[in-house]
C-alpha cells in the first residue's frame, strides 16, 4: 500500500519525484505530498486527491527548489484522507521530514510518551510518532537516531527520513514493507516500486529488514543496526520500459489482459525441455516429494483464488491432500503443520504482509515451503527455501489478471512434476498434459480475438445491482476469481456460490432479471450444473454460460452463451477465466470506473 520515491542528485528534486509518485498510483492512495530540501530548510506540500492536485499545487514542482526529497502516496489507515494527514510528516522544531509505509503497533505507547515530554501531534496518524521520536533520540548523528528509533518502534516500516543538518544526504529503512535504492549517474533513488525510477536507471539494490542506507549524490551505503556497512549485491532490471506504460490502451488492465499469452509463454517455455517439465529452480527432490505428509496453500485475494484451482488439481493428479487458506487466518490459527508438510505461498509482490508472516510461521514450525512470486529479491522470495518466478512482467492495473494467470501455470507446474515423481501419472497422460499446457498461450490468444461478444453481454448488464456466479469443483474455483474481479473495479455486488449449494439456501437471492454467470467447463459435471441453471432460470434469472465448444446443451437452457476452446480438464481454468476477466473490464468501463486505481484498493498489500 502507499508509495514512497526519495531522490538526491544533480536535479531539482520536486518534478522527479512527483514523476516518480505518478508510477506508483497503481498501489492505491489517497492523498499526496512531498518534502524538498531547499535553502536549509524543509519545505513540505501535500494535498487530499490525486496527485494531480498536488501537481497543480506546485506547477509541476518548480514551486519548490533543490536537489533533495522524499515523496508519499498515502492510503489511509490511521486517520481519514485529508492535507493534515498526508506525509511527509515534519518533527515539532521541523528539524526532520519522513514518510513511512507501514502500520505503528505501539504507537499510542509512544505518542502519550512524547506527550509527556511536551510533543505537541497535529495529525491522526500513526507516522507523526516517528517524526517526533528522531526529535526526541536526536544528539547531532542521523545513525545513531535511526537505529534508536526502530529499536522502539513495533510494526512494519520502510521509511525515508531528512534531516536539516544533512544537506548533502538522507537516510531510509525498511522492515516488512517494500523498498528498493536505485543506483544513478550522480544521482541516487529509494522507491517502494522500480517502476518509480525506471526512467532514471536500472540497477537496484533490495534492501533487507532493517538495513539502513545512506543516500548522497555520488555514492550509496547500506549498513546494519550494529552501524556495520554490508556490502550489496546490484540488481539489473532486465525488463523494457514500456512494460509499465500503457502502449496505446486506455487502461493497463485491458494492456495486461493482452498480454497474457505471451506471459502465459515465458512462463512455460524454459520449464519444459524436450518434453519434460524441468524445475531447476528448485531443490524439492524426488525423496522430498514421496515424504510430504500434506500440502498447505497460503495466499490472499486472487493468488487465494489460484490455490483453490490448485487444491483441486493436486489432488487429483498426485493424489497428496491439500488445504487452502487464506494467509491471514494461517497465521492466526495456530496452524496444524510441520517438518513433514510442504507450504506453497502465492504472492505477486512477494511482499504480502499477511503471506510474509504467514510463511514465517510455517517455517517457525518446521515445514518447508516454496513460494510463486513475480517480484525477484522480493521478500517472500528471499525467505523461502525455493522460490519459482512467474514471468509476467510488471503488472499496474490493481484487479490482476496476467499474474493471476501465471501463478496457474505455475500450479500446473508443479502438479504435474511432482505426479510424475510419484508415478502418479503415465506417460501417455503427462505427454498429453504438457502438449496441452504449451498450447495454452495460443487458446487464450483465441479467445482475446472474440473479446467484442463480451463487452456486447457487458452492455447488456452493466446496470445490474448484483450479480451471480456459479460453478462445480475448478468452475466454482474459478467463479471465485470472475467474482472478484466483477466487484472490486466495478462495484457492483457481486458473489460466487458453489453450485450444488443452492438449493441450501443461496437460491432465495434470486429474483426476476438476476444475472447469474453459470460455469460449467468440465466434462464430469456439466449436467449437474446444467440442472442448477434450470433451477435459477425457473425462478426468474437470467443466465449466461460459460463452457466449451464441445458442450452444445449450454445453448438451449441458457440465454446467453461464452464459449471457450476445449483443453485438458485441469487446465480449464486458463481459459474460463478470460471472458470473465474481460466481462468485469467492460462492465467498469461503461460505469465509467476508474479501472486501473479502483477506489479504496491498492495493489501491494503491505500492512494487516
Amino acid at each position: 500500500m502507499c508509495g514512497i520515491v526519495g531522490y538526491i542528485g544533480k536535479n531539482q528534486a520536486a518534478p522527479i519525484l512527483l514523476e516518480g509518485l505518478s508510477k506508483l498510483e497503481y498501489r492505491g492512495y489517497d492523498s499526496a505530498g512531498i518534502a524538498v530540501y531547499n535553502n536549509n530548510e524543509l519545505e513540505v506540500a501535500k494535498s487530499k486527491g490525486k496527485l494531480a492536485v498536488l501537481s497543480e499545487k506546485i506547477d509541476g514542482g518548480k514551486k519548490l527548489g533543490g536537489n533533495m526529497g522524499i515523496g508519499h502516496t498515502r492510503w489511509a489507515t490511521h486517520g481519514e484522507p485529508s492535507d493534515v494527514n498526508a506525509h511527509p510528516h515534519l518533527s515539532q522544531s521541523g528539524r526532520f521530514a519522513v514518510v513511512h509505509n507501514g502500520i505503528i503497533e505501539n504507537y499510542i505507547s509512544l505518542k502519550k510518551k512524547l506527550e509527556s515530554k511536551g510533543f505537541e501531534f497535529i495529525s491522526e496518524t500513526d507516522t507523526e510518532v516517528i517524526a517526533h521520536l528522531f526529535e526526541y533520540y536526536y544528539k547531532g548523528d542521523i545513525m545513531d537516531t535511526m537505529i534508536k528509533v526502530i529499536n522502539r518502534v513495533e510494526g512494519s516500516y520502510a521509511l525515508g527520513v531528512l534531516c536539516v543538518d544533512y544537506p548533502d544526504q538522507f537516510i531510509a529503512v525498511r522492515k516488512a514493507s517494500p523498498m528498493i535504492v536505485g543506483l544513478g549517474d550522480e544521482e541516487n533513488f529509494i522507491a517502494s516500486d522500480v517502476t518509480a525510477i525506471l526512467k532514471h536507471t536500472r540497477d537496484i539494490y533490495y534492501l533487507e529488514d532493517n538495513e539502513i542506507v545512506v543516500l548522497k549524490k555520488d555514492s550509496v551505503k547500506v549498513y546494519n543496526t550494529d552501524k556495520e556497512e554490508v556490502k550489496k549485491e546490484k540488481f539489473t532490471v532486465d525488463w523494457d520500459v514500456s512494460a509499465a506504460e500503457k502502449g496505446g490502451y486506455e487502461h493497463f488492465m485491458m494492456k495486461e489482459i493482452e498480454e497474457q499469452p505471451k506471459a502465459i509463454r515465458d512462463t512455460i517455455s524454459p520449464r519444459i525441455k524436450d518434453g519434460k517439465i524441468v524445475l531447476d529452480d528448485i531443490s524439492l527432490t524426488e525423496e522430498d516429494i514421496k515424504n510430504i505428509n500434506k500440502i498447505y496453500i497460503v495466499a490472499c485475494g486472487s493468488a487465494y483464488h489460484v490455490g483453490v484451482v490448485g487444491k483441486y488439481v493436486i489432488e487429483k493428479m498426485c493424489r497428496i491432500p491439500v488445504e487452502v487458506q487464506v494467509a491471514s487466518e494461517f497465521r492466526y490459527c495456530d496452524p496444524i503443520v510441520g517438518k513433514d508438510d510442504l507450504v506453497i505461498v502465492i504472492s505477486q509482490s512477494g511482499e504480502t504482509a499477511d503471506t510474509k508472516a504467514a510463511l514465517e510461521e510455517a517455517k517457525a514450525r518446521g515445514a518447508r515451503v516454496l513460494s510463486i512470486v513475480n517480484v525477484v529479491g522480493s521478500a517472500i522470495a528471499k525467505a523461502s527455501d525455493d522460490v519459482i518466478y512467474t514471468w509476467a512482467g510488471p503488472e499496474i492495473a490493481v484487479a490482476t489478471t496476467k499474474a493471476y494467470s501465471t501463478q496457474l501455470t505455475v500450479i500446473y507446474l508443479i502438479a504435474a512434476y511432482m505426479a510424475d515423481k510419484l508415478g502418479k501419472i503415465s506417460k501417455e497422460e503427462y505427454a498429453d498434459f504438457i502438449k496441452e499446457i504449451e498450447s495454452l498461450p495460443d487458446k487464450v490468444a483465441e479467445i482475446l480475438k472474440s473479446k467484442e461478444d463480451v463487452q456486447y453481454l457487458a452492455s447488456k448488464f452493466y446496470n445490474c445491482h448484483s450479480i451471480f456466479f456459479i460453478g462445480r469443483n475448478l468452475d466454482y474455483a474459478v467463479s471465485l476469481e470472475g467474482s472478484l474481479k466483477l466487484k472490486e473495479i466495478s462495484y457492483i455486488h457481486s458473489e460466487a456460490y458453489a453450485a450444488g449449494e443452492l438449493k441450501h439456501g443461496t437460491i432465495s437471492l434470486i429474483e426476476d432479471g438476476t444475472l447469474v454467470v453459470a460455469l460449467a467447463t468440465g466434462k464430469n459435471l456439466f449436467d449437474k450444473t446444467v440442472s442448477n441453471v434450470k433451477e435459477v432460470k425457473a425462478r426468474g434469472a437470467v443466465v449466461m454460460g460459460v463452457t466449451t465448444e464441445e458442450h452444445e446443451h449450454m445453448d438451449d437452457v441458457a440465454d446467453y452463451t461464452v464459449k471457450i476452446p476445449a483443453t485438458h480438464e485441469m487446465l480449464l481454468p486458463s481459459l474460463t477465466v478470460i471472458p470473465l476477466q474481460l466481462f468485469g473490464y467492460y462492465v467498469a468501463s461503461l460505469k465509467g470506473c476508474d479501472i486501473d486505481k479502483p477506489r479504496n484498493l491498492a495493489k501491494s498489500v503491505t500492512v494487516e
